[in-house]
């Protein structure tokens, strides 16, 4: 099936031979008689192409497009070949030391799939994920001083709301959390007031860091509710995408557009295309 949608009959035939071909396709274009453009390419330059290129994954995932999904992990994967191919020029590693390295994490911490006399049926997933983080723990334990808090290791890079639930459950770990997500509610309706009071304070700096402690409390809301924060704001930026442009449709109709609207104009068609949108299967929720 996969082969079908993504596939065009290319030689070698197994998964590490065609693996190779695109390492040694990087390295002709990286050669002094490759492509100028990839050999201009640095770490720091590639940075917003794997980050573009992870998004298109995470798009396509969203959309269950398998054919698109199978062309964007290929380009991600080619980001990943191209990195470690400068690191290789560099002498610092190898995309096969990168393999080795995440081969090896795997083995150390499934203990519960190969190990030996231990078969892949003994935990249920909840003690795989806490055996996956004790053996974390472990080796952040064996790590360089300047990497071995707690905190460390979580990408600087990633989605602020991604990145705020993954401290909280990371400070989690070690009971630093609140017992129910009805506590984490009420922290955030006790943020709510205190931005309120920043606002009739009228200082721009205090309000900017009650936003950020209120959409802290809501990233751990979120995960206390086993609800992904990044995955929420997209499907509701979607949401409101959609209906907005329902609105700007319903204004055309009638020969108008959003910018001749009033607000309370704006404010019916919204409340028209909400009510349409829920009746057809929609979230009846702003």
């Amino acid at each position: 099936m996969t082969k079908a949608i993504c596939s065009e009959n290319l030689s070698p035939t197994t998964a590490g031979a065609r693996f190779e071909r695109l390492v040694e396709i990087m390295r002709t274009l990286r050669s002094p008689g490759g492509c100028a453009w990839d050999r201009e390419q640095t770490v720091a330059s590639l940075r917003p192409f794997v980050l573009e290129e992870a998004y298109e994954v995470v798009e396509a995932m969203d959309r269950n497009d398998r054919a698109s999904l199978c062309e964007e992990l290929g380009d991600l994967l080619l980001e990943a070949v191209f990195v470690a191919q400068i690191c290789a020029e560099d002498g610092d590693f190898t995309i096969a030391d990168a393999a080795d390295a995440v081969t090896a994490k795997l083995i150390r911490r499934h203990p519960h799939v190969f190990g030996e006399g231990t078969g892949a049926g003994d935990l249920s997933p909840v003690e795989v994920k806490r055996q996956w983080e004790r053996i974390k723990r472990e080796e952040r334990a064996d790590a360089p001083a300047d990497r071995a808090t707690l905190l460390d290791g979580i990408p600087e890079a990633l989605p602020s709301l991604l990145r705020a639930s993954r401290i909280g459950a990371r400070a989690a770990n070690v009971g630093f959390d609140w017992d129910e997500a009805e506590q984490v509610i009420d922290k955030a309706d006790e943020e709510i007031a205190e931005l309120r009071d920043a606002i009739a304070a009228g200082s721009p700096a205090p309000i900017e860091e009650e936003i950020g402690d209120l959409l802290f409390t809501i990233a751990n809301a979120a995960r206390k509710l086993r609800v992904d924060p990044e995955s929420a704001l997209r499907t509701a930026n979607a949401k409101f995408t959609r209906r907005f442009r329902a609105v700007e449709q319903r204004l055309e109709d009638r020969g108008r557009t959003v910018h001749d609207a009033s607000p309370d104009e704006l404010e019916r068609e919204w409340q028209a295309v909400k009510t349409a949108d829920t009746a057809g299967g929609g979230s009846p929720a702003d």
